[in-house]
């Protein structure tokens, strides 16, 4: 299969949830080009973006993973060209 370049957004509603959001990221380490994370405190809510090179199959598990904890929002821009 072909790689993608693939940035994923990820929104932590429920900042109690960060261990098993770093324990998936963790898991697709090989994947994963970058990471940036940004603590807001003021609203009590973290944002991550992560840059990812990998298939589509591995950036939809990664991104399954992340979707189905609770209070964890995620969303993904895939790149057109392979």
């Amino acid at each position: 299969m072909d790689k993608r370049i693939a940035v994923v957004g990820i929104i932590l509603d429920d900042i109690s949830m960060a261990q098993e959001v770093n324990k998936i990221l963790h898991m697709h380490s090989s994947v994963i080009v970058g990471r940036m994370g940004i603590p807001y405190r003021e609203k009590g809510i973290s944002v991550i973006s992560i840059i990812v090179d990998g298939t589509m199959d591995e950036l939809s598990s990664l991104t399954g993973k992340l979707g189905r904890i609770p209070g964890v929002s995620v969303k993904s821009a895939v790149s057109k060209k392979a």
